[in-house]
């Protein structure tokens, strides 16, 4: 199981690249549609991992092992309403 740093780090690393892609977008390397279809892709990949990081604290700080956190589907992650 990922180390809370390690999925900090991608976390990281999908925030760059939401950054690079708008960046060529304004700049007209990609066009809308190619920026549109990656964004979702790590917009979706970004909220599986702020869920995975969010279960990890949550079994910490209840005194269970955070090892035991699992990555959930996009469907389940993005189909939670709150």
């Amino acid at each position: 199981m990922a180390e809370d740093p390690s999925i900090q780090d991608r976390i990281g690393s999908l925030i760059d690249e939401e950054h690079r892609l708008r960046a060529a977008l304004q700049s007209g390397e990609i066009t809308p549609d190619e920026e549109h279809a990656r964004l979702r892709s790590v917009e979706v990949e970004l909220d599986r991992c702020w869920d995975l990081l969010r279960q990890r604290r949550a079994k910490r700080e209840f005194g269970q092992d955070p090892d035991d956190a699992q990555v959930r589907s996009e469907r389940t992650v993005e189909g939670y309403t709150g």
